[in-house]
């Protein structure tokens, strides 16, 4: 794979490989970024959040314009996030947790530093938090940290150690889904990366929908992508990606909940390995 695969130092080297030229490439990009926060605020001070039922009738045309009906097929990816980019604006968001970044530039090529929410649940990988940093860099993206209320520490002097031993989904409950639920509350749509053949649970995720549980709307514009389109689009326009997934791990998670798998073995078995459980709470 020919994309830019993050390391730990990834945005220091990211920075000094290209000299003075990419060091003003870098503050420039960032210079856009803090001004187009600056105009996002105020767009969405603006007017107000939609309600939960003016969401729903948006969902409704979404799905009337983007799923498959019997004179015309689904919409591709770049086809779903124009639509949303039209309907939601700055009240926008990409969910990434840096395994790739696929999604979040194939959004920014439509909405330029868009915000991407991170959930830094305090356990990842150090190639996974160099990730986040180099995509800071290289992309036309907004990096929102998604952290949980209590630290790790915090979280073990309330509920004992290794939580995520003995409750993995008490853990991913108070780690990753009530910070995102919250986080989530200051827009009314996300896109996710999540894939129809990435497990049994997700084989008919829709392209658009209404997110109960968090009570915004919700994209899953690559959908239908395999793994080959993935790391295709990837290599092609040389994103970041995690170099874990070089390395034995073709799904990134949590460290402590995460493992390598072997030949052959199905990309998500490597997640909480040996348990009944293959979703953090996230998507269902």
């Amino acid at each position: 794979m020919t994309a830019l695969a993050a390391t730990p130092v990834a945005a220091t080297s990211a920075v000094s490989a290209g000299g003075s030229g990419r060091l003003a490439r870098v503050r420039e990009r960032a210079a856009a970024r803090e001004r187009t926060r600056t105009e996002r605020r105020a767009a969405r001070a603006s007017r107000h959040r939609r309600s939960t039922e003016e969401l729903r009738h948006v969902v409704e045309r979404g799905q009337a314009q983007l799923h498959a009906s019997a004179d015309r097929p689904e919409a591709t990816a770049e086809e779903v996030i124009a639509w949303a980019v039209r309907e939601f604006g700055p009240w926008l968001a990409v969910a990434s947790s840096m395994q790739d970044t696929v999604l979040a530039h194939l959004v920014s090529q439509r909405l330029p530093f868009v915000d991407v929410l991170f959930g830094d649940t305090g356990y990842h990988f150090a190639e996974t938090l160099g990730t986040r940093g180099a995509v800071e860099i290289e992309l036309d993206v907004d990096v929102v940290d998604v952290r949980p209320e209590l630290t790790v520490a915090e979280q073990d002097a309330a509920h004992g150690p290794r939580l995520h031993d003995r409750d993995p989904e008490a853990c991913c409950a108070m780690r990753k889904v009530a910070p995102m639920k919250q986080a989530l509350q200051g827009y009314e749509a996300w896109a996710t990366g999540v894939r129809r053949g990435e497990t049994a649970a997700r084989a008919n995720a829709p392209l658009v929908s209404f997110d109960e549980r968090n009570g915004v709307v919700k994209l899953n514009p690559l959908a239908a992508w395999t793994d080959a389109e993935v790391e295709a689009y990837a290599a092609r326009h040389g994103v970041v990606v995690n170099p874990l997934l070089s390395d034995g791990y073709p799904s990134v998670g949590c460290e402590p909940c995460t493992q390598r798998v072997a030949p052959g073995e199905d990309a998500r078995a490597g997640r909480w390995a040996g348990r009944d459980k293959t979703e953090c709470g996230l998507h269902g």
